[in-house]
């Protein structure tokens, strides 16, 4: 064997002798994880102490009851109550809802076709305006902007706000009411989006037939509507008053009339148009009261 690859053998046999010996089978470290590794831990920590039980009902409604009440943010009404404040908002939202739903029927139903026919005899008995079934009205209701909401809510006014849309009868009572629309909205738009202007615009809110008003049968039927100010459309059953500052007698006594009857609430079609009219001829002639003014 050359002497060379005798020296190499040499060296690596000799160095294979020096090599340390293993301390250690399995490291202390790794020997001791069922006692102190993180799964074992936190698994018996969840056996002894399970994790808590779900919100509620009764807490839920006075989650609820206290964000309405008091606008308390999520956080403030989070740590008050002990639980999430992921899970106050959803606790809102929910309720808000169901509270809704259940007390609709009761508190709120949709009017019938009685129900209109009361409501226009207490426009006609209280404010002068007969075959009125409600005064129609947008009311924007200030909020803080939400998150990544742009101009969505910003109003004419400067504010952020929601549109709060409402028709209420002779007795300032509530009738209808939606509310949610972006406060960039108009009043108009407001009412084209919401149930009721699609109701109003199918025929499918459950209006009395045409009737004749009394003293004036030769006017013929006249149909039951809505009084609303300039925000709002000129419909067959939706009645604005006349545009412009200075407008003829007749149609500024007709003016005076769905204005006192809006008290309560605070592209025009042809037909439409002629509706009006025979009302303005009605105020000015049999459907006169002493206090008007005159033509």
């Amino acid at each position: 064997m050359d002497p060379t690859a005798k020296k190499v053998i040499a060296a690596y046999l000799l160095r294979r002798r020096k090599r340390r010996a293993r301390r250690y089978w399995v490291h202390p470290v790794v020997a001791a994880r069922q006692k102190h590794g993180e799964y074992h831990r936190l698994v018996t920590e969840l056996r002894l102490h399970p994790l808590p039980a779900a919100i509620g009902p009764a807490q839920c409604l006075a989650i609820c009851l206290r964000y309405l009440a008091t606008g308390d943010s999520f956080a403030t009404i989070a740590f008050s109550c002990r639980v999430g404040h992921c899970n106050v908002g959803r606790v809102v939202r929910e309720v808000a809802a169901t509270i809704w739903d259940v007390l609709l029927p009761d508190y709120m139903p949709a009017p019938s076709t009685e129900d209109w026919r009361v409501i226009a005899n207490g426009f006609g008995q209280r404010w002068n305006f007969p075959n009125c079934v409600g005064s129609v009205d947008g009311k924007h209701v200030v909020i803080q902007a939400p998150d990544t909401s742009g101009s969505l809510y910003f109003n004419y006014k400067g504010t952020y706000s929601i549109v709060l849309l409402a028709v209420v009868d002779a007795e300032y009572l509530f009738r209808v009411v939606d509310g949610g629309g972006y406060g960039r909205t108009s009043d108009g738009g407001s009412l084209y989006a919401s149930a009721f202007g699609e109701g109003l615009r199918d025929g499918t809110l459950g209006l009395p037939e045409d009737a004749i008003i009394p003293g004036s049968e030769h006017r013929g039927r006249m149909p039951f509507v809505f009084v609303g100010d300039e925000a709002f459309p000129l419909r067959r059953n939706l009645m604005r008053t006349f545009p412009g500052p200075h407008v003829p007698g007749e149609q500024r006594v007709y003016n005076y009339r769905p204005s006192r009857a809006r008290m309560a609430a605070n592209n025009a079609t042809r037909e439409a148009l002629r509706v009006r009219a025979r009302f303005a001829s009605y105020f000015s002639e049999e459907g006169a009261v002493p206090w008007q003014v005159r033509p």
